[in-house]
């Protein structure tokens, strides 16, 4: 048995001005996707806006702490301590902001009938610390684990190929970029202006 405090997660501050706290991956759970978020401040995201139409994702979001204001498929509901949201529907477009700065939302998802994967983003976001202290190795070897379970994942490739430009692995970023170009050429598109790729742009075989 173990036993956590949600505040004593590690807290990853993400781009998109929300903080990923991993359950999961504190844990190792393998049965079932689940995180908390809490935001920078009040009235900041603490939900991005999404939906769960590639995974086939049911979610579920329990208010551990504060108030959050959900908008889903264009309604907004507000939700206390307590209080839970259930999507059933993958397609629906669904965030939240926090109406207090403590708050602390918890989610819950998984593929109905299927055994649940890690998702690849999570390799992306706990790289992100190492990304901005610039300690590429360990942002490298984050997308390296994430991959073993998502080989194929044209965004999880297209990060890699960024880590390893900046950490001086031209080859190599080379390689995952082209990969990812090929499963979703919109990557190479991205790349063309990308500052990541400054020192591999003028390399044979970059992808235009």
């Amino acid at each position: 048995m173990n036993v956590a405090h949600v505040d004593d997660l590690d807290r990853i501050e993400l781009d998109d001005g929300f903080v990923w706290r991993p359950i999961r991956r504190r844990f190792g759970i393998r049965a079932f996707g689940v995180n908390a978020y809490t935001p920078r401040e009040a009235g900041g995201q603490v939900i991005e806006e999404h939906d769960e139409s590639r995974l086939g994702h049911e979610e579920i979001y329990l208010v551990l702490r504060g108030r959050a204001r959900f908008t889903i498929d264009g309604n907004e509901h507000e939700l206390g301590p307590g209080q839970l949201v259930f999507l059933r529907d993958p397609s629906l477009k669904r965030g939240a902001v926090a109406l207090d700065a403590e708050t602390v939302v918890l989610a819950l998802g998984g593929k109905p009938g299927v055994a649940h994967e890690p998702s690849a983003w999570e390799g992306m976001f706990a790289a992100v610390p190492y990304a901005r202290e610039e300690r590429w190795d360990e942002a490298i070897r984050m997308h390296e684990e994430a991959l073993v379970e998502h080989p194929e994942h044209p965004a999880l490739l297209y990060n890699l190929a960024c880590m390893e430009a900046r950490g001086g692995r031209n080859l190599d970023a080379l390689l995952h970029l082209k990969r990812a170009a090929e499963l979703e050429p919109r990557w190479a598109e991205y790349a063309a202006k990308d500052s990541d790729f400054a020192a591999i742009r003028s390399e044979p075989g970059f992808p235009a």
